[in-house]
């Protein structure tokens, strides 16, 4: 094992400083994440900022442990939005989105991957929702793609990537969405309910174009 890491192992000429010099940088132009030097300490400064605020912290805990304010900060965040939203407020609700999934994405490194899929995906779900409403048909279509990402099982995620795509007038790739969206979870009445509904839509769409079709004329 020593040998495969020794194998793999890539001197880096790094620079520290900040807080007590526990944070990482290239060393050439100072930065945390730098293309040029192809280096990203951003991961790692995290975990040092934990431990130089927290100097009680010996080693990172297990992962069944949560960072409790952090959970609470994004669902305040998430709440705030969606009651927004509800007031038709939906710029407003937006920015709420945004600040409560940049809450999410700081979670230590050690903890469960589960917390932060679970909380980024109900965010990042309702801000798509958002952006539909807000007439960003592409960017809520982005937003249901990375649900869907993280989270690939939950209906939500198929469900607001129909609607994007609805609105871009794509019905049979809609369809398609709910569909893979009810093998993971053939009952779900939202989906099947909408499922009906593009079925509906394609049907008057085809009928429209058929009346649009001039008759054809067969010459004697």
């Amino acid at each position: 094992m020593q040998a495969r890491i020794d194998a793999d192992f890539k001197p880096v000429d790094i620079a520290v400083g900040g807080p007590s010099t526990a944070f990482a940088f290239c060393n050439q132009h100072k930065l945390e994440k730098c293309k040029e030097c192809n280096v990203d300490f951003t991961a790692l400064n995290r975990v040092s900022k934990i431990l130089v605020t927290n100097p009680t912290l010996r080693c990172p805990p297990p992962p069944t442990v949560v960072q409790q304010k952090l959970s609470q900060a994004v669902t305040n965040m998430k709440d705030e939005g969606n009651s927004l939203y509800k007031l038709n407020k939906t710029k407003e609700a937006l920015s709420k989105y945004n600040m409560a999934a940049s809450i999410a994405v700081q979670r230590p490194a050690w903890e469960s991957a589960a917390i932060l899929r679970d909380e980024l995906s109900t965010v990042v779900s309702n801000r798509s929702a958002a952006l539909l409403e807000l007439g960003d048909y592409l960017g809520a279509l982005v937003d249901a793609e990375t649900v869907i990402s993280v989270r690939r099982q939950w209906p939500k995620g198929h469900f607001r990537k129909a609607k994007a795509l609805v609105a871009l007038d794509h019905i049979e790739e809609a369809k398609d969405a709910i569909s893979l969206g009810l093998q993971f979870e053939p009952n779900n009445t939202e989906l099947s309910g909408y499922m009906l509904e593009l079925d509906k839509q394609l049907t008057s769409r085809n009928q429209s174009i058929t009346k649009e079709k001039p008759a054809s004329v067969t010459s004697s």
